[in-house]
């Protein structure tokens, strides 16, 4: 299970900048399922990073915290060292993508293999095993 985040101000269309993104939509994908576990929406002072303000950056990074990638139409040089940093691969897209596509590709891309950052992100995971799995989702938090 990989969890991934997506820039998007509609929660189906990746459409934002990484820096001014307003909002992100995060999934829990597994090869045969993606499961909507979380959403963001940040105001207009903390969403506009592109003014040149790095300290804006880290509300979006500590929210994305955990997850394996984060999709955006584009992705300033400062924001892909602190993701890559924090271990969150950035992904670019066209704009044009629809999350259900992108998160049906990922789903087979774990299952299948042979996308460099998705085979070194499930290897991680396996690698980690379940004790630092629920070690991790205990930091993030149990709700019931």
């Amino acid at each position: 299970m990989l969890k991934l985040a997506f820039a998007s101000t509609d929660r189906v269309r990746v459409d934002q900048h990484f820096g001014a993104a307003e909002g992100f939509v995060v999934y829990e994908v597994t090869p045969d399922r993606a499961t909507l576990v979380g959403v963001a929406e940040f105001t207009a002072p903390a969403a506009n990073a592109m003014d040149g303000n790095e300290d804006k950056l880290a509300a979006k990074i500590g929210f994305l915290r955990g997850c394996a990638a984060v999709y955006a139409t584009a992705i300033g040089a400062s924001a892909i060292r602190q993701l890559v940093a924090a271990g969150i691969q950035p992904v670019r897209t066209g704009g044009a993508d629809t999350i259900g596509d992108l998160l049906a590709d990922i789903g087979r891309a774990i299952r299948d293999g042979g996308v460099v950052w998705v085979d070194r992100a499930v290897a991680a995971r396996v690698k980690a095993g379940p004790d630092k799995r629920f070690a991790d989702m205990e930091k993030e938090g149990w709700e019931g």
